[in-house]
């Protein structure tokens, strides 16, 4: 199926200047994998940025800094291929196409590899922790099919990426390669469309707020 839900411009502008935080900035990158419109977009404002670098004054470097960086060159075969991208781990049964960006991730030394349960038919798995209380994070989610999640609100940004299966909320019908960008004080219960597990990538830069008469009254407790 056709991308049809993608990043805000001010989102891409973010991306296109580096500004955008690390697990906000990893949705985008997957986004990218599968929409040559926004990867458009993307080098289209890189272009931009490099033509306003170009009127910066330059800064001096450090003495031998070009012949270090000639001397690494030379040490390279002309045509060596480039490395293969690194694969994602078996065990997480990502039975599609992963992104680039995401398989680096989830590769990566001290990566999480395993799902967890934390709710009725929902398994996570955390890919950026929060390097302080409340910051940015993000995560992998496995919904089963059918399955509603809680209804929550938000203090920040949400990005969410689907990367298989697809869901539905008050916002539209979100499938493979669409982005779903929720703003601050917006509400909504995503819920899995039946036949296959849907498989999201999650971003937030800011706590979820769960609401109802159960989770509400918990995150309270616990300050989160």
């Amino acid at each position: 199926m056709s991308v049809t839900h993608h990043p805000s411009d001010a989102v891409l502008i973010a991306y296109g200047a580096g500004s955008l935080g690390e697990g906000l900035a990893l949705v985008v990158a997957g986004h990218l994998a599968s929409c040559p419109r926004c990867r458009d977009q993307v080098a289209s404002l890189e272009a931009v940025g490099g033509t306003l670098l170009d009127e910066v004054a330059p800064e001096a470097m450090d003495p031998g800094a070009l012949d270090a960086i000639l001397a690494r060159l030379d040490g390279l075969p002309a045509d060596a291929p480039p490395p293969p991208p690194p694969a994602a781990p078996a065990s997480l049964k990502l039975d599609f196409d992963v992104p680039p960006a995401l398989s680096a991730s989830l590769a990566a030394p001290g990566a999480d590899t395993a799902w967890r349960v934390v709710g009725p038919g929902v398994r996570q798995l955390v890919l950026h922790r929060p390097r302080v209380p409340g910051g940015p994070t993000a995560m992998l989610l496995r919904i089963a099919p059918g399955r509603k999640m809680p209804d929550h609100g938000h203090r920040g940004l949400e990005m969410t990426l689907v990367l298989d299966g697809g869901y539905t909320d008050a916002m539209g019908h979100f499938v493979a390669g669409d982005v779903a960008e929720v703003e601050p004080d917006t509400d909504h219960r995503p819920i899995a469309d039946k036949g296959r597990d849907c498989v999201c990538l999650v971003a937030v830069d800011a706590p979820i707020e769960f609401r109802g008469p159960i989770l509400g009254p918990l995150q309270r407790m616990f300050g989160r």
